[in-house]
């Protein structure tokens, strides 16, 4: 079960490796956060995004994952536009349930 919503029936095979690869990190829970940015944006990204999102998809869950909660500061040769978007899509500022 890969979780992704997106078919990748409309995507180029870089693409389609990408999200592949968001999808099967390893740690379920960086697959969901990878993945659901990549099932939303994959289809759009400039191809230098997507060299920005190769990078992010090659670093290891747990640097991932300490670096979106803010545990550890983001690298900045990593602090990319898409890492950006990565963690503002996954923000939630306000209660998710009212």
């Amino acid at each position: 079960m890969s979780g992704t919503t997106r078919t990748s029936a409309d995507l180029d095979p870089r693409r389609r490796r990408l999200l592949y690869r968001a999808w099967h990190r390893g740690i379920r829970e960086m697959d969901l956060i990878m993945g659901r940015f990549a099932d939303a944006a994959i289809g759009e990204l400039s191809e230098a995004e997507l060299d920005q999102f190769e990078a992010l998809i090659e670093v290891p869950d747990r640097d991932l994952f300490k670096w979106l909660t803010g545990e550890v500061e983001t690298p900045s040769n990593y602090d990319t536009s898409v890492w950006r978007r990565v963690r503002a899509f996954h923000r939630h500022d306000a209660p998710i349930h009212s």
